[in-house]
């Protein structure tokens, strides 16, 4: 094949698309104080660790010579570039972020961001959720994200309300039995 045909800058992989925010309601990002730490600290960790050792060995490898079948150049160069891109996604997100701090609510049964709900689904299984932000959202660990819809059902309802949540196997009847306000504890990052 001619060479004028043969794409050979990889730093513009197909596969190196941009890393995109999910879409924020109302350009809102909350967050609790242990979701907007841990952001802020794996920030940290890239800028301060990750970042300077891939930029110390991608300088090393391409000192060796030939770039173009240096695997160590090659993949420190990507390495680098997906460094970058999240260094970009969490600066975005903490720049947007609102930090919402359970502690300094007034007491309340009212179901907002924040709370830890303990519900009854269909009269028979009970459980219990914590509405946190999009970045802190994890499902093994009952932390719903405020834009999901168990959490929009939920919101501005009361202990003892029973709301409707539609799925897609039907709708489902949503008990509220209690409504806390208290820190939320994020599991270590995977």
């Amino acid at each position: 094949m001619n060479k004028a045909f043969v794409r050979e800058d990889s730093d513009n992989d197909d596969d190196e698309l941009p890393e995109q925010a999910p879409a924020l309601p109302g350009g809102k990002n909350y967050m609790t104080p242990a979701g907007h730490q841990r952001l802020k600290d794996e920030l940290l960790h890239l800028l301060n660790t990750a970042r300077p050792e891939i930029v110390q060995l991608v300088s090393w490898a391409a000192s060796n010579g030939d770039r173009s079948e240096n695997g160590d150049y090659l993949y420190g160069k990507k390495r680098l570039r997906e460094i970058d891109r999240r260094i970009r996604f969490l600066t975005k997100r903490l720049d947007t972020a609102e930090v919402v701090d359970v502690a300094n609510r007034e007491w309340t049964d009212q179901v907002f961001f924040g709370a830890t709900v303990t519900y009854l689904r269909n009269g028979e299984d009970e459980h219990t959720v914590s509405i946190v932000g999009i970045d802190e959202a994890d499902s093994l660990h009952g932390l719903i994200s405020w834009v999901s819809p168990m959490a929009r059902a939920l919101t501005k309802a009361r202990e003892g309300d029973v709301v409707t949540l539609r799925t897609p196997a039907g709708v489902d009847e949503i008990e509220i039995l209690t409504v806390e306000y208290k820190p939320i504890e994020l599991p270590p990052p995977h």
